[in-house]
């Protein structure tokens, strides 16, 4: 029992939002009518936040090794500007677009990274300065005006679905099919990670508390694409999702790299002492978040399909904020991705719930507030009594 205790305890944060998200769903799929778990909803619901769950990714790895980015934002329009005058004004290719926009969003990325890591300038002001730099770009390049419309190709990016290879009457097929290979991929990581955990002699799950949580797991990813494969399937923005979540899970669990950040995020001065380039550390893992800003970029750009001077205003905040929900520590060291994407589900879930309910846009900024500040609380006083 002891053993269970310390387990629970030890993942409180991670387990209790992902209660939190469950028990926030059936509260507004009552209130609502059983409007929000509707095909239509769900779908809607993904594409809405698809950017905020890309950048939440790329922003934990970030808040993990103790630092911040407010600039995401401002990078995430300065690239869907930058693509939207590569394609409609110069008729680039749009994949020679997207590559290149990626490129240049990996570019912005070791730009502020090696400021914050080399010339030991704080991530809070090199970022601010990216998020000003970044915003008055964006506007230069759009010279105030929006640019637009984008090309079908580049469009499906974000609004496209993936095609039914096996052609299924009332079902999409190949959604569920792709749904049992993402919920066994999980498994098999949770499962590898588990065998580790034993072979090193560290506290873990026991078998039973193990099967249970991952039944419930693919219990819930099962019924959400049984759910989209009832309307047009998955859209391809959440095969790009499930993509990075697989990628990142891998890295952060499995790989030397993901356990350097974790201990660069405990104490920087000890993983420097153990052989961990903390340097170079860093200005990966901001390259990395340049890197996936853009990609967030380039689907924002493609679902309102066209650019915008405004795009990506406030952002940096929902995906911080979606971190700290899910679990990441204020002063890093702590998080996990699968955290980081149930923070951002829940924020993503109350705005569409309370706009579902007709409740303002200022008492829905004043609610995501709240809760934000009661999940670093929850994360404080946690810390207090260990």
């Amino acid at each position: 029992m002891g053993r269970l205790k310390n387990i629970i305890q030890g993942n409180i944060r991670q387990y209790g939002m992902l209660v939190t998200l469950i028990a926030i769903m059936l509260f507004f799929q009552i209130i609502t009518d059983g409007i929000l778990l509707k095909p239509l909803n769900i779908t809607n619901l993904i594409l809405q936040n698809s950017y905020i769950l890309i950048m939440a990714i790329g922003m934990l790895l970030v808040i993990v090794a103790g630092h911040i980015d407010l600039s995401v934002g401002s990078i995430a329009a300065f690239i869907g500007a930058t693509a939207a005058v590569m394609i409609v004004n110069y008729q680039v290719n749009f994949i020679v677009t997207i590559l290149s926009c990626l490129l240049l969003g990996f570019a912005i990325g070791v730009w502020q990274g090696f400021w914050i890591a080399y010339i030991k300038i704080p991530a809070f002001i090199v970022t601010l300065a990216g998020m000003l730099v970044f915003r008055g770009l964006t506007m230069v390049i759009l010279q105030g005006a929006s640019v637009g419309p984008f090309p079908p190709g580049f469009q499906k990016i974000s609004s496209g679905f993936i095609p039914d290879i096996f052609a299924g009457s009332d079902l999409h097929i190949t959604t569920l099919l792709l749904a049992v290979v993402f919920s066994g991929a999980l498994i098999y990581l949770d499962s590898r990670k588990r065998t580790k955990r034993l072979q090193h002699g560290f506290d873990t799950s026991s078998v039973s508390m193990f099967l249970a949580k991952n039944c419930l797991i693919t219990a819930a990813i099962m019924y959400l694409c049984y759910l989209l494969s009832s309307y047009k399937g998955l859209p391809n923005v959440l095969v790009i999702l499930f993509v990075l979540t697989i990628i990142y899970t891998f890295i952060t669990t499995q790989t030397v790299y993901g356990r350097h950040i974790f201990a660069l995020g405990g104490n920087e001065k000890a993983a420097k002492l153990s052989g961990v380039k903390t340097n170079r550390m860093v200005l990966l893992t901001f390259a990395n978040l340049g890197l996936l800003s853009a990609l967030a970029g380039l689907v924002f750009a493609a679902r309102l399909n066209v650019a915008t001077p405004k795009a990506g205003t406030g952002f940096e905040l929902d995906v911080i904020a979606a971190c700290f929900i899910g679990g990441a520590s204020a002063t890093g060291g702590i998080g996990t991705v699968i955290g980081a994407l149930v923070g951002a589900l829940v924020m993503g879930v109350m705005n569409n719930g309370m706009s579902i309910m007709g409740v303002g846009i200022d008492w829905q900024q004043a609610i995501k507030g709240m809760v934000l500040l009661f999940a670093v609380f929850f994360d404080v006083y946690n810390k207090s009594k260990n």
